[in-house]
């Protein structure tokens, strides 16, 4: 009696657990029965919300659906700008659902990879339009917060048919297919949404950034050798304006050294030609006191002047009055 009660709470707790799904915060959940969507009464898919929720145990399944915000990573693109020139621009996407059933049937069973497709096509077609009417300077400065938001706008809410500045039919077309085959599978009154509009395909773009605008290689490396060459033009000049004015300040300094020398020398021969005039002055006034005594010294420096060395040879006559004071007294008098 024990076992059949025991196998039956095994199986009622069994069909419990298949009977019971949670839907997690940041997750919204769609019930396939038979692999087939559980509609509501507008034939919409049915979607759970976080929670604790309950299906048919083995014969319904659960898809779940990512409700946080999706980021969308673009490969570098190049884009010709009003001015016709190439620009290479990096950016990405910040995006989320917004509508989950309409999101489930657009991307034909939740699929990322598809939403993303639409999404890269729309936001390629419509910023390579608007990037098509401004030139490179309003891109990069201030302007480019507007192109942005201009693009964000435009995903949004949709291309505006022939009012719209810029068009991206290609684009357009595709999403409002697919926006038409969803109206057709859903039997509900739904608000008026534009069919070109990532709404359409129940996606709210949350934010749209470039993150880097950078010119094609071959054009930068051509602007890099331009930027080059004028500044090796600005530097030979600055060199040259340089070693003129060194040259200037070389030839003033030299200038003045040779003044000063030149005034140097000149007030130098003037001092010692009044030295010498007044050393022979006070010589004159010396020896002319004393004859004998001027003589005298006059011989002694001749003397001084002949003897340098014992290998100096003189050849005079003894008699020679330049002997007269190396003889002694008694020889002169005599």
């Amino acid at each position: 009696m024990r076992k059949p009660l025991i196998v039956v709470l095994i199986v009622v707790l069994v069909v419990l657990y298949a009977s019971l799904f949670v839907v997690q915060e940041g997750e919204r959940g769609i019930v396939l029965r038979f692999g087939k969507v559980v509609r509501d009464d507008e034939n919409k898919p049915l979607v759970y919300s976080p929670g604790l929720h309950f299906k048919i145990p083995f014969i319904e399944s659960v898809k779940f659906l990512d409700a946080r915000i999706q980021t969308m990573d673009n490969q570098a693109d190049r884009f010709v700008t009003k001015e016709k020139k190439d620009l290479i621009v990096d950016s990405y996407i910040k995006w989320r659902i917004s509508d989950f059933s309409r999101y489930y049937l657009a991307t034909g069973g939740g699929d990322v990879s598809q939403a993303e497709v639409l999404l890269k096509r729309k936001f390629s077609d419509r910023l390579r339009s608007e990037i098509g009417r401004l030139d490179v300077k309003d891109i990069v400065t201030d302007s480019r917060g507007r192109l942005t938001t201009d693009v964000l706008d435009a995903l949004n809410t949709g291309s505006a048919g022939q009012d719209d500045e810029v068009a991206t039919p290609a684009a357009d077309d595709a999403i409002a297919s697919v926006a038409a085959r969803v109206e057709r599978e859903t039997t509900g009154k739904e608000p008026t949404i534009n069919p070109n509009s990532m709404a359409a395909l129940g996606i709210q773009v949350v934010d749209v950034r470039i993150k880097q605008i950078n010119l094609p290689t071959e054009v930068s490396d051509a602007i890099f050798a331009r930027m080059r060459a004028e500044r090796e033009s600005v530097a030979r000049s600055q060199r040259a304006q340089g070693d003129e004015e060194a040259a200037k300040v070389i030839a003033q300094a030299d200038y003045e050294v040779a003044f000063i020398a030149a005034q140097a020398e000149r007030q130098a021969r003037i001092t010692r030609g009044e030295g010498d005039a007044e050393a022979a002055k006070l010589f004159a006034d010396a020896f002319s006191q004393d004859l004998d005594f001027y003589t005298f010294m006059r011989s002694l420096r001749a003397y001084d002047n002949s003897f340098k060395s014992n290998q100096d040879v003189m050849v005079l006559s003894p008699d020679s009055d330049f002997f007269r004071y190396m003889k002694s007294p008694a020889t002169t008098t005599r």
